[in-house]
């Protein structure tokens, strides 16, 4: 097998549940690669987020090791001075490196992060954070300018936040049928030996649209003429990727994947606000909680002398310990970390839902979570009811569970399973696995066995 290719369809937050059943029967194209594929849920990393999902399946290393916990972080030594995460931040070896030492050529499209462009033995069109068009965004830098030949203005992301849902859907369509033709581009006039691309649409629709879909959501609206766009956002992905494998001999071993899986949100908790509540955040200026309007956090005047603790919000949420030798005003000493630590957990896992339900909130240490957590990681990494519930970082809520989420529209939470498929030339069957995303790069590798590297 080591002269084989392999291309990868990436659908970010592709949960099992649609992609392998409910839209199974609409899908024939997809169906087609699943009836000779292994294939099933994929568990995800921790945090099952976009970014470090993608980069922990592309080198089989934790976020700990990558040094990566989410989209953006806090540097050390500050409050809340954040720094966002880039391609230069990854020091591990991803697959395309592996095989690109053994002079196979790779193509990426859209994988993060991989802004700013860098080198690698192939093409690379940077993912979802590149800025714009403008921004130096392949490698190799002449690429780009093939690139606005081909598609006019290249589109990485949209903004799916926001009420104009007409124009989402208007956009993620343009977005996703320009990648595509990207990528049937490349497909063709390039050599490579691993391909894979990354469509960001799909994560999208999910969280503009969830709501209309789910008749279960708490904000569903029956009979919404948005009932059917995401049906009809897999049934586009489904026509695309079937007119992309057009051109890929049987030779090919296609692989289908997603970072994480994706479900309904329940509501958003204000998380520094129950920290206020609990007397571990401290604020000299509590009278901006009740003017009636949403608080940012850099609007507090933070009574850093006397707060043991604070959080970001996000599908997950990092809480920070305000440590001694640490943060510039420190309160908790280095021999009670640990105590306190388990403490502010315990107090965060007892939190209970609106109703006075119990939650299935899940409370990780980064050091215990991974073999290795360099960078600047949070002291604790919180699922509020097992990611059911986004932490909200906003304040000045007349309650602490929000029926919405804080940041704007966003109907869904991601989930821990996203999916696996793959599909090789001997296969004739299906058979169904459960995995983990830590098995990727390791069985992708496997399909280049002269590959010389330790995973052998």
């Amino acid at each position: 097998m080591g002269n084989r290719k392999v291309f990868v369809i990436g659908l970010d937050s592709a949960p099992p549940e649609l992609l392998f059943n409910k839209f199974m029967d609409e899908l024939p194209n997809i169906r087609r690669i699943l009836d000779k594929s292994i294939y099933g849920p994929m568990k995800s990393c921790v945090p099952a987020i976009t970014i470090p999902a993608w980069m922990v399946m592309a080198t089989g290393k934790t976020p700990g090791e990558l040094g990566l916990y989410g989209f953006r972080h806090r540097r050390s030594g500050t409050y809340n001075d954040v720094w966002i995460a880039h391609s230069r931040m990854v020091r591990e070896k991803a697959v395309w490196d592996y095989i690109g030492s053994e002079g196979r050529k790779s193509i990426l499209v859209g994988v993060p992060p991989t802004y700013p462009p860098r080198k690698i033995n192939g093409f690379l069109i940077s993912c979802f954070i590149t800025p714009d068009a403008s921004k130096e965004y392949t490698y190799p830098p002449e690429l780009k300018w093939e690139i606005q030949k081909l598609v006019g203005e290249y589109v990485f992301d949209v903004v799916f936040r926001r009420n104009e849902r007409d124009k989402v859907r208007e956009e993620v369509w343009e977005m996703t049928e320009k990648r595509f033709e990207v990528i049937r581009h490349l497909l063709q006039e390039k050599n490579w030996d691993y391909f894979q691309f990354v469509e960001i649409g799909l994560d999208r629709i999910h969280h503009a649209f969830w709501k209309y879909f789910d008749e279960k959501h708490h904000l569903h609206e029956p009979n919404s003429r948005y009932r059917d766009v995401i049906k009809n956002y897999y049934k586009l992905l489904d026509r695309e990727i079937g007119e992309t494998l057009k051109l890929i001999d049987e030779d090919t071993s296609v692989v289908i994947v997603s970072d994480h899986g994706v479900k309904g949100m329940k509501g958003a908790f204000a998380i520094n606000q129950w920290l206020i509540d609990e007397g571990l955040l401290k604020i000299r200026n509590p009278e901006i909680l009740v003017r009636g309007r949403q608080v940012r956090f850099e609007e507090l005047d933070v009574d850093w002398s006397s707060t043991i603790a604070w959080a970001w919000g996000g599908y997950y949420s990092r809480v920070f310990l305000n440590v001694k030798g640490r943060e510039p005003k420190g309160t908790v000493k280095h021999s009670e970390y640990e105590s306190v630590r388990e403490e502010v957990a315990e107090k965060i896992k007892s939190i209970r839902g609106p109703e006075g339900e119990k939650w299935k909130t899940k409370a990780y240490y980064p050091e215990k979570l991974y073999p290795l957590s360099i960078g600047d990681k949070p002291d604790i990494m919180v699922y509020l009811d097992n990611l059911s519930w986004r932490a909200a970082g906003t304040l000045g809520h007349p309650s602490n569970y929000l029926p919405e989420n804080d940041t704007g529209p966003d109907d869904a939470v991601h989930s821990e399973y996203g999916v696996f498929s793959l599909h090789t030339p001997e296969m004739n069957g299906k058979e169904e696995i459960a995995c983990s995303i830590y098995d990727f790069a390791p069985a992708m590798l496997k399909i280049y066995r002269d590959v010389n590297d330790p995973w052998f």
